[in-house]
């Protein structure tokens, strides 16, 4: 699996901010951790700036593989606005077993987040945000026919991110805490609600890392799901992730994410990759 290359122009951005605080781009295209959206908005613009990014991400698991492609702009270190467009590719034993038409299935996503309180690194209290991802399904015929109500939904998070400077052992350790109201069948791929559950429901996401150095971040993350299918079973996510962040150019991730049950195959876990690149 390669994530490919890509080429981005020189930096504009906000000389005031730290390397990594931009944090790096999430699977629905918000800034944050790669599972998680995070209350730091994506890009290193300062409050007269406007910056912006993009990202392509590849998850390569023991039966599907998502490929995860978009962009993001931060408006004055205040709001951010983003799109994803997500492939997931079945399996063919999945697609001849349950009578399916198609290989793969594509999602676009449209978010925006504000930041409602509080500077991540500077201020004593973790910055605060709220956010929304607006999710449509290029077609419902899968979500459909294993019972799911929507083709689309909307998910609405609140996130708090804080950065402790020198806090373990000397290394500045980065925690994030985000609590989102969804009725997204595996983060919408598989539809929205469906016969065991049609309503929002809360589910609790975190991220926890440790910064080894200025330009390198370990740490690993974990998002509970709903479980609304009565066809197919759902499970939590979690990862263990290294990033690499040379410069306010671009950052890489690697991870091993283990995404648990998916569409009826168990034990899916694999390796993430993913590049962001900072244009302006």
């Amino acid at each position: 699996m390669t994530v490919g290359l890509f080429s981005v122009t020189s930096v504009l951005a906000a000389e005031g901010k730290i390397v990594a605080t931009a944090g790096l781009s999430q699977l629905e295209g918000s800034g944050g951790g790669g599972l998680v959206p995070w209350a730091t908005l994506a890009g290193y613009d300062s409050r007269d700036e406007i910056a912006a990014s993009a990202f392509m991400t590849d998850v390569n698991v023991t039966d599907y593989r998502l490929s995860s492609m978009g962009v993001a702009v931060g408006f004055y270190d205040k709001v951010e606005l983003s799109f994803a467009q997500q492939t997931f590719a079945l399996p063919a034993s999945l697609i001849t077993g349950l009578g399916l038409n198609s290989a793969e299935i594509k999602q676009n996503i449209v978010g925006i987040k504000l930041r409602l309180y509080g500077d991540a690194v500077y201020s004593a209290y973790p910055q605060i945000s709220v956010g929304l991802q607006h999710k449509q399904l290029d077609k419902a015929t899968i979500a459909t026919y294993l019972g799911a109500k929507d083709s689309e939904g909307t998910d609405v998070y609140l996130a708090a991110t804080k950065v402790h400077l020198g806090a373990l052992g000397g290394y500045n350790l980065v925690w994030n805490v985000t609590a989102r109201a969804t009725k997204a069948n595996e983060m919408g791929l598989l539809g929205y609600g469906g016969p065991d559950n049609k309503h929002y429901q809360v589910m609790m996401e975190s991220s926890v890392g440790v910064l080894l150095s200025p330009h390198w971040v370990i740490g690993m993350e974990y998002r509970q799901k709903p479980n609304n299918l009565s066809s197919v079973e759902e499970e939590d996510w979690s990862d263990v992730f290294v990033s690499y962040l040379p410069n306010k150019n671009v950052s890489f991730t690697a991870a091993y994410a283990n995404l648990g049950t998916i569409a009826t195959k168990a034990d899916q876990s694999g390796v993430y990759l993913s590049m962001t690149g900072y244009l302006w």
